[in-house]
């Protein structure tokens, strides 16, 4: 559970002499502390391509990039009776909570990066659709490999391909032909994509004459082909190849190395196998090709390798962008005859190799008998080989990857500076005659979406607290807003309308539940800080006229809004019976909802959790401050810890519930990051505070505010105090750079809320309760 993840809060940051915020100093310096990447994929002892990559890939980072720990998540097959080095985890590639489990595992290590090694064979589901179980849980950002680029996937294959595309942070791929195949196909934008070879060993340029006396094969010339056995691999073509060859080069053998692919074995037994050796029996082949059946490891195979003089890859299919025994062989110095697969074009390109058309046994014959007819255009090519492969050494992989983690790495701001009150730019930005418009396009308001009263509820509380405005300019906003309140107020229908298009004309008759609680809250706000009498005084009687047509709400947050509206409204001296009748429905029945819902590992309102939670708590602390009920508060100041521990991350800041994973229970998925979630923490917070004096909820307060300026996930300020503005939140690739209504005033009341944490001294305590003894 995520409610597991809390591993404390980070220290308080000294006050400004001004007392109107606390700054956040954030350290990230990279070469102070180990980075700790989560490496996921195929994995030793399992006998396949990426798990030998995989393998190579932690082994060659911990050697030669340093300053890295490595934690390896490994998918296995069914039944496969592998048995895994005990630091390795195992997720069962068909098993979805063995995704979810893994997901919670990595963002519970403080993973810093997760770098998933991609193929469509390799994960459950349909095309490998359960990888996405785990990349839409994870909150460190994610580097995917795609070791192959499909030219013409399948719709399902497409749709994966493109979801993992808008998850990950960067991209690498082996070949530019896999860069240009995501961008034009998949739309990946070419900024993410970054092209490094596959790796190899290095090792000195030999000729092969010692390493055939040592295998048996002195006299001999050697071709040789390795990997895991299949279709696809075109040893039919070069089997087919050999009568020809040996009728200029009797003394040449064909070693095939490697086991069939285990999932053939599975499915057909050996019979591929067979069928090769029964092609070579029928060609009258078969004594000059050596079978060795094994899955080699790495010294063996370049044993193998070095005995070589030259490399057949016959792959019939054209798309492969990545084959790592290509690399092997190119690095170790091998005349390479090959397909021009992609992968193959590319390594091979400038005569360091022979390319041939696929399907084509005379082809490969001919190219083959031309270098053994002539050893000393042989010895070039191999030499040619050899110095292209120096680019692929995993010294150099190796480097180049490490460079790519660090890059993939959530930025860190090195420092926030004292924060001044936010300018109102923004505000008036985003505002016209008519109210605050709903969205924004990057910092222009978007007008389609008119307006709405939610936004314009939020508009009119900040102008009740803002600082650095004069009362001429507060009358005329809070006029604006507080008209369009007036407006929206639908006496027909008993309910506030909610969405007004641009042209002023409504949407809708009655809106949400949500939008009448918030409007509720607004006039209550006003009365308590407005700085103007006339507006109290309108605040005040509008309430009066309003609330009682508004008694059938009864969805869990429109009780909470108005239950605040209400203890803001009595605390500004505002008298009102139902008020009191109000706080008391919603709290009793928020309590009677946490009763209902209780569970060992839940303590909450609802089975899932949504947007604004901690509104709920929030609503029980100060409706039981407000009317001397001990039981609310401290049921409020423990489903606030709760939440709050849900959503601190196990590095420490704060992690807000993301907007995908609303209505859901468990592990909820951490994006997309809203600033609205962080301004209902900071306010539940303070509120927490004043009901308890414990300090803890002064940390969690300034914990939340430190989300706007880059103590997130990614790393991003989405606040600016030059400007006042706020981006729409965190996703998966970095900041959303729309500026809405919303994010905007979310930030200014977060501002607001936490100055007066500052400023106040527990003024709560006026409503003549003793709860000084509440914890948090």
């Amino acid at each position: 559970m995520m409610g597991d993840q809390n591993s404390g809060n980070p220290p308080l940051g000294e006050q400004t002499a001004s007392h109107e915020v606390v700054p956040f100093l954030l350290r990230h310096s990279m070469g102070a502390r180990r980075l700790r990447v989560a490496l996921v994929g195929t994995y030793a002892p399992r006998s396949c391509g990426i798990a030998t990559f995989s393998a190579d890939v932690r082994e060659q980072l911990m050697r030669h990039a340093g300053g890295m720990d490595i934690d390896v998540y490994a998918l296995d097959g069914p039944d496969s009776g592998l048995v895994y080095a005990q630091d390795v985890h195992v997720i069962g590639a068909q098993k979805r909570e063995d995704y979810l489990r893994a997901a919670h595992a990595i963002n519970d290590s403080c993973a810093d990066v997760v770098w998933i090694q991609h193929e469509f064979g390799i994960f459950g589901g349909t095309d490998g659709a359960l990888i996405s179980e785990l990349v839409d849980r994870l909150a460190a950002p994610v580097l995917i490999t795609f070791h192959t680029v499909l030219a013409k996937p399948s719709p399902g294959q497409r749709a994966v391909m493109e979801h993992l595309l808008s998850r990950c942070s960067r991209v690498m791929v082996m070949s530019q032909q896999g860069r240009q195949l995501l961008m034009s196909t998949y739309r990946a934008p070419g900024g993410i994509i970054e092209v490094i070879e596959h790796g190899a060993p290095d090792r000195p340029f030999r000729t092969a004459q010692k390493a055939k006396h040592r295998m048996g094969l002195a006299g001999k010339k050697v071709l040789t082909t390795f990997g895991l056995l299949g279709p696809g691999k075109g040893l039919e073509t070069a089997i087919a190849a050999m009568p020809a060859i040996l009728r200029e080069h009797s003394d040449t053998v064909y070693r095939i190395v490697g086991a069939t692919h285990p999932v053939l074995v599975a499915r057909d037994g050996e019979s591929y196998r067979q069928g090769l050796m029964a092609q070579a029996e029928a060609l009258g082949v078969s004594h000059a090709i050596l079978w060795d059946n094994r899955f080699l490891a790495i010294e063996d195979l370049l044993e193998q390798l070095e005995c070589c003089d030259i490399y057949l890859s016959p792959y019939p299919g054209l798309d492969q962008s990545t084959s790592g025994t290509l690399s092997y062989a190119v690095a170790l110095g091998k005349a390479v005859v090959s397909t021009p697969y992609v992968h193959a074009r590319e390594l091979l390109a400038d005569g360091v190799g022979c390319l041939i058309e696929p399907n084509a046994p005379d082809a490969i014959a001919a190219a083959v008998n031309d270098l053994l007819f002539s050893p000393q255009r042989l010895l070039e090519l191999q030499r040619r080989a050899y110095e292209r492969g120096r680019r692929t050494t995993w010294p150099h992989f190796a480097r180049a990857s490490a460079h790519l983690v660090r890059n993939t790495l959530a930025a860190r701001p090195q420092r926030v500076e004292p924060a001044v009150v936010p300018e109102l730019a923004a505000v008036w930005n985003m505002s016209d005659g008519t109210g605050m418009l709903q969205h924004a396009v990057g910092p222009v308001p978007d007008r389609r979406h008119g307006y709405c009263t939610d936004d314009n509820a939020r508009a009119l509380m900040l102008m009740n607290v803002a600082k650095g405005i004069t009362q001429a300019e507060r009358m005329r906003w809070s006029g604006i807003y507080g008209g369009f309140l007036f407006h929206a107020w639908n006496p027909d229908a008993r309910r506030f309308r909610n969405f007004m298009r641009f042209d002023r004309q409504w949407c809708e008759d009655v809106g949400s539940q949500d939008s009448n609680g918030r409007a509720l809250w607004a006039l209550g706000h006003t009365v308590e800080h407005s700085p103007i009498q006339e507006l109290r005084n309108w605040a005040g009687r509008m309430v009066d006229d309003v609330m009682p047509r508004l008694n059938d709400l009864d969805a869990p947050r429109a009780l909470a809004f108005g239950a605040l509206g209400c203890c803001a409204l009595l605390r500004g001296g505002w008298q009102s019976a139902q008020a009191n009748e109000r706080i008391t429905l919603a709290c009793e029945t928020l309590t009677r909802l946490v009763t209902i819902h209780r569970r060992p590992d839940w303590l909450w309102f609802e089975q899932g959790l949504a947007y604004d939670n901690p509104r709920l708590s929030q609503a029980l602390i100060e409706g039981g401050v407000m009317l001397g009920r001990r039981e609310w508060v401290d049921a409020g100041l423990e489903t606030l810890a709760w939440i709050m521990d849900c959503q601190t991350s196990a590095q420490g800041f704060f992690r807000p519930v993301g907007s995908e994973s609303f209505d859901q229970r468990g592990l909820w998925k951490p994006f997309d990051q809203q600033p609205l979630e962080a301004q209902a923490a900071v306010e539940a917070a303070r509120a927490a505070w004043m009901a308890s004096g414990d300090e803890a909820w002064v940390r969690q307060a300034h914990q939340a505010y430190q989300w706007f300026f880059g103590a997130n996930d990614r790393g991003v300020a989405v606040a600016d105090i030059a400007s006042g503005r706020c981006c729409d939140g965190v996703t998966p690739r970095g900041r959303n750079e729309n500026s809405g209504a919303e994010s905007i005033l979310a930030f200014h009341l977060s501002h607001y809320a936490l100055a007066a944490m500052n400023r106040e001294a527990r003024p709560y305590a006026k409503a003549g309760t003793d709860l000084g003894n509440s914890t948090g």
